[in-house]
C-alpha cells in the first residue's frame, strides 16, 4: 500500500499490533515489520516504533536487529524493550531492575519533560502501564532523563538533536491513559498527516475476501461470538449469501441454551445461510482424561477440523470449490507464538497444527486477523448488526471447555516445593495498607491450582494468592467495599513474589467445612462438571443482565477448580473484566448489594463448597484461568 507510514518493529510484544492500531485509529497509517528488515522496507516510513518483547537486550538469544535503522534520518520512539534497546544501542547500560514493575505506575515529568515535544499536553504526573524487570541503568550518549517513576529513575529519555525518544511504559494500552495523546506528538514529530478512517479499513477487508476467496466457496465457523458473527457478516457481504455457508457447531461447550439463542439471532438479522451440528459427544471423547490446558486446546481445535470435514461430507460439499473461514484475531495469533519473536501465552484453537496447515495452502480465510475486539465491533456496526449481535461478551470456540481446570488428583514434587515457595513469599508481602480496615480478621493462604499469566510477554503458570476477610455467617464472607484497596493489595502481591500471578478473595465457603476439608480432586472436563458451570455462569450472567451491567463489562468468566470436599462437587471462581482490546483489563467490580446476590444465589448450589472473586489484572494475569 502506497502511502506514508508509521512503520513498527516487532520485537515479540503481546502489544506490539496494538501500537500500530493506535496509530490508525489517530488516522495514520501504521504497518508491522521486523527489527531484521532491509531498510527499503522503510520506503514511505515517516517515523519508526521499537515495540516492547520478551527477550533482554544484554542476553545472546534477542531478536535479530538492524543496526543501520537506527542510522536513517527518522524519528524513532522505544517502548519497553525498544526502551531499552535505543539505550543499549547508544552506549547505555540495561540490567535486572532493583524492582520489576507490572500493572499501573506514575509517570512525573521533570523540567526537561516538560518542555519536550513527546509529551505536549501530557499531564506532569500521569498514569502509565508497566511490565517489565529488566531497566535501563545508565543513559545512551547523548540522551538525557524527561520523566520517571518511583521504581524506575530511567523511565522516559530523549535525545532531541538525534529526534530519539523512549519509555518503559506501554503507551499503546489503555491504562496509560495519555498515551494517544503521546502518540498523536510523536505523529506530528515524523510530520504524519491523517491518511487512514474506517471506511478505508472495511473497503479493505472486502477487497481482501474477495481476493483471497478466488472463485471458491467459504464455510465458516459460527462459534456465535462477536468475531465469528462479523466474520459472516463480512463474508455474505462481500461474496453473497450463497457462496457462504456457516456452520455452528455445539460441542457440547455451550452456556446454557447458547446454541438455541445464536441460531435465533441470526435468523432474526436475515441469516438463512447456516447450519448447527451437535458434535457435543465427539468433542467430549476428544478431551476425555487430558489435564494439560495446551493439549485439551489443541484436541479442541483439531476436532473441529474432524467435524468440519463430517460436515462436509455429510451436505456432500465438493472439496475442491470450497475454502474454511475462521474469525481470528490478532490476539488470538499473537498469544499462541504467531509471530517471529513472540512468545507462546497458550494455543488458540484456532492456531492448531491443522489449521496451520490449511493456512500453509492457501485454504483459510481469516477476515479479521489484523484487528482487536472494539475493532470488530466497530466495523460489526457498520456493517448495520445489531447489539445483540456485536455488543455479546467474547465467547471463544472451545467454549465452557477451557473454564473447567482439569486434575488428576496427584500433586508432583515440584508443584509442592513451588507451593512452598509461593506460600512463603505471600507470607512476605506487605499489604497491610491496603485492607486496614479488615486486616484484624484477614487470613492469607495459597490455592493448590495453577492458571496461565503473562508477565513481561512471557507466559506464566503459577499459584492463585487468596484473601479471605472476616466471616459474615452461614459461610459467606466480608468483601472490601474499595476497589482500589483491592487493587493495591492484589498488585503488591503478583509484583512482589514469582510463584504468584493471581490474587482471589473468598466469598463463600460451605459453613459445614473447614480450609482443610477442600483438597485437590480429580476432576476433568465432562458433562458433569460442564453442566454444573452452566449453571453457576447462568446465575452470573442472569444478575448481570438483571441490573443493566452487561453491556459495562468486557467479558465475565466462571472458572470451574477441581478444588473440593468431594469429586462430585467444585469451587467457582468468577471472573469479570473490563478491556478494549483483550491484551489488558482491569477486573470489574460491583455494588456490595449485586456481589451480595450473586454469591447467595449460587451458594444455594449444593455442589458448590467454595466461590471466589478474582481480583487481579491483566498483566499479570490472562482472562481465563487455562
Amino acid at each position: 500500500m502506497n502511502r506514508s507510514k508509521i512503520l513498527v518493529l516487532d520485537f515479540g510484544s503481546q502489544y506490539a499490533h496494538l501500537i500500530a492500531k493506535r496509530f490508525r485509529a489517530l488516522g495514520y497509517y501504521s504497518e508491522i515489520a521486523l527489527p531484521s528488515a532491509d531498510l527499503s522496507v522503510f520506503e514511505g516510513a515517516k517515523g519508526v516504533v521499537f515495540s516492547g518483547g520478551p527477550s533482554s537486550v544484554y542476553e545472546k538469544d534477542v531478536p535479530e536487529f538492524n543496526s543501520k535503522i537506527l542510522d536513517l534520518d527518522l524519528p524513532i520512539l522505544g517502548l519497553c524493550y525498544g526502551h531499552q534497546l535505543m539505550a543499549y544501542s547508544y552506549g547505555g547500560k540495561v540490567g535486572k531492575a532493583e524492582v520489576g514493575e507490572f500493572g499501573f505506575a506514575e509517570l512525573e515529568l521533570n523540567d526537561f519533560g516538560k518542555a519536550s515535544p513527546l509529551f505536549k499536553g501530557v499531564s506532569p504526573k500521569t498514569q502509565v502501564w508497566m511490565s517489565h524487570q529488566d531497566g535501563v541503568l545508565s543513559l545512551g550518549e547523548g540522551f538525557e532523563v524527561i520523566g520517571s517513576t518511583k521504581d524506575c529513575p530511567f523511565a522516559a529519555l530523549q535525545n532531541l538533536s538525534k529526534k530519539r525518544f523512549s519509555l518503559q511504559c506501554h503507551c499503546e494500552v489503555k491504562d496509560t491513559p495519555e498515551g494517544n495523546k503521546i502518540f498523536k506528538n510523536f505523529a506530528d514529530i515524523c510530520g504524519m498527516e491523517v491518511n487512514w478512517d474506517e471506511d478505508t479499513v472495511l473497503n479493505h477487508i472486502l477487497e481482501s475476501i474477495k481476493k483471497d476467496s478466488k472463485d471458491k466457496n467459504v464455510l465458516l465457523f459460527l462459534s456465535g461470538g462477536v468475531d465469528s458473527t462479523v466474520a459472516f457478516a463480512l463474508l455474505n457481504k462481500a461474496l453473497g449469501q450463497e457462496r457462504v455457508l456457516g456452520l455452528h457447531i455445539d460441542n457440547g461447550f455451550m452456556r446454557k441454551n447458547e446454541s438455541k439463542n445464536v441460531a435465533d439471532a441470526y435468523h432474526k438479522f436475515g441469516f438463512n445461510n447456516f447450519i448447527v451440528e451437535d458434535a457435543s459427544e465427539s468433542f467430549l471423547n476428544a478431551i476425555k482424561g487430558l489435564t494439560d490446558p495446551q493439549k485439551k486446546r489443541m484436541a479442541v481445535g483439531e476436532n473441529f477440523i474432524t467435524v468440519r470435514d463430517s460436515v462436509v461430507a455429510a451436505q456432500k460439499l465438493n472439496e475442491d470449490d470450497w475454502m474454511l473461514a475462521q474469525g481470528t484475531l490478532y490476539p488470538d495469533i499473537i498469544e499462541s507464538g504467531g509471530t517471529k519473536n513472540s512468545h507462546t501465552i497458550k494455543t488458540h484453537h484456532n492456531r492448531v497444527d491443522g489449521i496451520q496447515k490449511l493456512i500453509a495452502k492457501g485454504l483459510i480465510i481469516e477476515p479479521l486477523k489484523d484487528l482487536y475486539k472494539d475493532e470488530v465491533r466497530a466495523i460489526g456496526k457498520k456493517l448495520g448488526l445489531d447489539d445483540q449481535l456485536v455488543m455479546r461478551h467474547p465467547f471463544p470456540g472451545p467454549g465452557l471447555s477451557i473454564n473447567v481446570l482439569c486434575s488428576d488428583g496427584n500433586f508432583s514434587e515440584k508443584d509442592s516445593e513451588e507451593l512452598k515457595k509461593a506460600k512463603e513469599e505471600l507470607d512476605k508481602v506487605t499489604i497491610d495498607q491496603f485492607c486496614a480496615d479488615c486486616t484484624a480478621s484477614m487470613s492469607r493462604s495459597v490455592l493448590p491450582v495453577r492458571s496461565v499469566g503473562v508477565q513481561g510477554d512471557f507466559r506464566t503458570y503459577r499459584f492463585p494468592a487468596c484473601l479471605t476477610f472476616k466471616s459474615e455467617g452461614d459461610g459467606f464472607y466480608h468483601i472490601p467495599k474499595v476497589r482500589e484497596k483491592v487493587e493495591g493489595a492484589s498488585s503488591a502481591i503478583t509484583n512482589g513474589a514469582s510463584y504468584l500471578n493471581r490474587t482471589v478473595i473468598k466469598l463463600y465457603q460451605k459453613p459445614n467445612l473447614k480450609d482443610e476439608d477442600l483438597k485437590l480432586q480429580e476432576g476433568y472436563c465432562d458433562r458433569r462438571r460442564l453442566d454444573q458451570l452452566r449453571e453457576v455462569d447462568n446465575i452470573v450472567l442472569t444478575e448481570l443482565h438483571k441490573h443493566n451491567l452487561y453491556n459495562t463489562i468486557f467479558q465475565h468468566l466462571t472458572i470451574d477448580l477441581p478444588y473440593a470436599s468431594t469429586r462430585e462437587n467444585a469451587s467457582f471462581v468468577l471472573r469479570p473484566v473490563c478491556s478494549e482490546d483483550v491484551m489488558t483489563a482491569r477486573f470489574a467490580w460491583f455494588s456490595m448489594d449485586i456481589f451480595k446476590e450473586i454469591v447467595h444465589k449460587i451458594a444455594e448450589l449444593p455442589f458448590v463448597d467454595a466461590l471466589y472473586f478474582d481480583a487481579t489484572n491483566k498483566p499479570p494475569a490472562t482472562f481465563g484461568w487455562e
